[in-house]
């Protein structure tokens, strides 16, 4: 799985960033209550779960942030600390999910999907790993000149998702209540599908 490059990785070490995930990612992309088990994969710097636990913390007994950069699981795990055993960063490939089947009522992913590049593997795990009932949410770039030129420019390796291709592929999974749908920042969208409840 390809990594955020050095430019990226230094920006979501930002108060920029914490504050654009506080005010404007957050409060727009969960619109319902998360957990209580909470999977995020690609977590990056920690910033986006510490965020989510201080605004949705009453929802979460456990979030178990990852990713695959040894460097930003280390920087994960000092932003979650004052959250003690309610919260851990693992060092965990998005596209080969260390967990069994059903382990988790939420999984997160905010603004990485375009940096795996074999993305429909990585949802397709992340559904896996899904209870009956959850929800993967999360947010991404849509694939416009502008998206692509802010990459070429940070020379990151990313493959951009088209909306309308998430929003096939989160059904394709098996996903129902599925949504696609712009937050009204620079083009980017959110997402949302429930895994159906077993019967």
């Amino acid at each position: 799985m390809a990594r955020m490059s050095d430019l990226e990785s230094v920006f979501c070490r930002t108060a920029a960033w914490r504050w654009l995930a506080r005010r404007i990612v957050v409060p727009r992309v969960l619109d319902r209550a998360i957990g209580p088990e909470v999977l995020e994969i690609g977590c990056g710097s920690g910033a986006m779960a510490a965020e989510v636990l201080r605004l949705r913390g009453g929802d979460i007994t456990h979030f178990t942030a990852t990713d695959v950069d040894p460097a930003m699981v280390a920087l994960a795990r000092e932003q979650l600390a004052p959250f003690g055993d309610r919260a851990e960063a693992r060092l965990v490939d998005a596209s080969r999910l260390p967990f069994g089947d059903q382990s988790f009522d939420t999984v997160c992913s905010w603004l990485m999907l375009h940096h795996t590049i074999g993305w429909q593997a990585v949802v397709a795990d992340a559904v896996r790993v899904l209870r009956p009932g959850g929800r993967f949410v999360g947010y991404d770039l849509p694939d416009t000149v502008a998206s692509r030129a802010v990459h070429r420019l940070t020379r990151s390796r990313v493959l951009m998702i088209d909306a309308a291709d998430l929003a096939e592929h989160l059904a394709a999974c098996g996903l129902t209540d599925v949504v696609v749908a712009p937050i009204g920042l620079g083009g980017a969208y959110r997402f949302t599908g429930t895994r159906p409840e077993a019967t």
